[in-house]
């Protein structure tokens, strides 16, 4: 069966909604805060990546849609705090200077907040918590992976899990219990969509030159991506439903590894 919607589809649907999104009304000039946030742009990875698994699972697209959106909610918050001086201090995102550059500190702490309050406000909004609470808990996964990475380091695949994997996986739950699938069932998914977390940060720091690359070498940190895709496509291979477009999303991080390694 052909998917009902193709990548390119799902990612004009995410933007089309996020700018039809209405924020909560005493938020003021945060609101075009949050929205210069938004703006980014960037592949929308994460909500694709909710709407292609729910789609597969059978999920209610206008239900999807609200999750997806509450899933990049969520990952732009974390953009913008992670952007701030105290933490990784970036100037620029995606071609633009970052909200505490363009606004100054203070107001993108707010906007940040804002964002994840309106997220988990959104994901609120579907007719089941669990999507609400796969987005709480991914955020303090994400949080305690960046105190990781500033105060502690340790082992580097499972900051990794929880700074950047945790949402991918949220992101995949997030359109299984939109779905309705039940949860003996989502094993083989949420698998997937760890695999496919560890291999989005693997190859950002193979594009960067550092993380794995510098603690494993470029040879091991492109050995490693390849072991890591391969077990994803090992879980997508247990699904019992077309899995194509999560398959293509896959094939896109690994033409990426590609690029990187030249």
């Amino acid at each position: 069966m052909t998917p009902a919607h193709s990548l390119d589809e799902h990612r004009e649907l995410i933007e089309a909604y996020l700018k039809r999104i209405v924020f909560n009304r005493e938020l003021g000039f945060v609101d075009g805060v949050m929205r210069y946030a938004l703006s980014g742009g960037g592949k929308r990875i994460r909500p694709v990546l909710c709407l292609a698994t729910g789609e597969a699972a059978g999920g209610d697209p206008e239900e999807l849609l609200i999750a997806a959106s509450a899933v990049e909610l969520v990952h732009t918050f974390s953009l913008v705090h992670d952007d701030l001086p105290a933490l990784d201090d970036d100037a620029v995102r995606r071609g633009q200077p970052t909200v505490h550059a363009e606004f100054g500190e203070a107001t993108a702490v707010l906007a940040g907040d804002a964002l994840l309050a309106q997220g988990l406000y959104l994901a609120l909004t579907l007719p089941m918590v669990e999507p609400a609470r796969e987005l709480a808990d991914a955020t303090l996964g994400m949080i305690s992976g960046q105190y990781r990475d500033v105060k502690e380091r340790g082992d580097l695949l499972d900051l990794y899990e929880l700074k950047t994997g945790r949402l991918f996986e949220a992101a995949v739950a997030c359109g299984l219990w939109v779905a309705r699938v039940p949860q003996i069932d989502h094993g083989p998914w949420r698998m997937f969509g760890k695999q496919f977390g560890l291999l989005f940060q693997i190859l950002d720091d193979i594009a960067d030159g550092d993380g794995v690359v510098a603690e494993l070498g470029r040879d091991e940190a492109h050995s490693l991506a390849m072991s890591t895709e391969a077990r994803a496509r090992l879980w997508l291979d247990e699904i019992d439903a077309d899995t194509s477009l999560l398959d293509e999303l896959l094939s896109g991080l690994k033409r990426r590894a590609s690029l990187a390694g030249n």
